[in-house]
């Protein structure tokens, strides 16, 4: 009888430890309770991307893919060949045309996947060094959006019509730019099963909003470009600023590869990428050209827009990701000394114009 008792104490003690087991405890519902609280916060977000990038292995990018990525190059290379103005190449003080125009354009566009270049010569990156990648990518982009804000509150030209200060329609720019941005984060975050080549969910997502961020940026370049041309300088000027363009745009392109070579996008592929966020710089620059006095006045409220949108990604994306990955310390000057060099680059390129 008294084993009997026993026995049927020992068999209840584990049912109720069963039942601890799976039942959870009061600290667990309140962080489960503060999980689904803060779902919207693009913290969560990126952990979320960042346990679906541990839980499930990121694909190699497929043949096919990179075979269509070469086959872009190769277009690319084509229509810079066929576009080459000839003897209008770096000669002074001739008219600028249309043609002249959209090729310094593309130059400058073309060049920014020269940025995947320093990236060449790593196989593969550790989550720590993604980190500090997108640490220094942050400082970059807050570089670009300070020299953006920059350029727009002290725009002035002599063609300029608008009622309204530069400064004044640089921070209607940058609300329009920070709403824009929200917008599309909101989309895409509805849109989960979204897949663009070997990127899908979470990833696809924040490549997304990094490249609509960089290519909304180049389209006030390229209105820079051909507003800059048809001024009253001319060729000499258009000529400068589309090559001060190039220069900018090589560590642009950098910005944007270190993001994408990490989720396993090949070389080529991220170089298309980075192409592609600057391709509103000759299409914007023709336009501009023909049109430069209805463009002017909008131009610092592109500024804006742009420089909001980047500012918004740089902060809550890239830095918040380098943070989980590395710390504080280490996000902070891995930023802080991307910003002072790129602002460096842009000082010495303002000093020569």
């Amino acid at each position: 009888m008294g084993e009997t008792e026993s026995k049927k104490t020992e068999s209840e003690a584990k049912v109720t430890a069963d039942q601890n087991s799976t039942s959870p405890t009061k600290s667990e519902h309140e962080h489960d309770h503060a999980h689904h609280d803060h779902r919207g916060c693009p913290a969560h977000i990126l952990k979320e991307a960042m346990a679906s990038q541990k839980d499930e292995k990121i694909e190699e990018e497929s043949t096919f893919s990179q075979i269509r990525s070469y086959i872009i190059l190769l277009i690319f290379a084509a229509i810079t060949y066929a576009t080459y103005p000839g003897a209008t190449w770096g000669n002074r003080g001739l008219e600028p045309n249309i043609h002249t125009v959209f090729y310094y354009g593309w130059i400058s566009a073309i060049s920014t996947g020269f940025g995947v270049l320093p990236l060449c010569f790593i196989s593969e990156m550790k989550p720590y060094w993604i980190g500090v990648s997108n640490a220094i990518a942050a400082g970059m982009m807050c570089a670009a959006s300070y020299s953006l804000f920059m350029e727009g509150c002290t725009f002035h030209e002599a063609g300029d019509t608008s009622t309204l200060s530069s400064t004044a329609r640089t921070v209607i720019g940058l609300g329009l730019g920070l709403l824009f941005i929200l917008g599309t984060k909101s989309f895409l975050e509805q849109n989960e099963d979204v897949k663009v080549g070997s990127l899908s969910g979470a990833d696809t997502r924040k490549i997304l909003l990094i490249v609509f961020v960089m290519t909304l940026h180049s389209f006030s370049e390229g209105v820079g470009i051909g507003v800059s041309f048809g001024g009253e300088h001319g060729h000499d000027l258009g000529v400068f600023i589309s090559a001060s363009l190039a220069v900018h745009n090589v560590p642009e392109g950098l910005a944007v590869a270190i993001v994408l070579l990490p989720r396993k996008v090949s070389k080529v592929t991220a170089a298309i990428w980075c192409v592609v966020t600057s391709l509103p710089q000759p299409l914007m620059a023709v336009p501009a050209y023909m049109f430069v006095h209805s463009f002017l006045p909008l131009l610092p409220v592109g500024l804006g827009f742009a420089g909001g949108a980047m500012m918004w990604v740089a902060f809550m994306e890239l830095l918040v990701e380098a943070y989980e990955d590395t710390d504080m310390v280490t996000t902070g000057i891995a930023s802080t000394l991307a910003l002072a060099v790129m602002l460096q680059i842009q000082q010495s390129i303002d000093e020569h114009a």
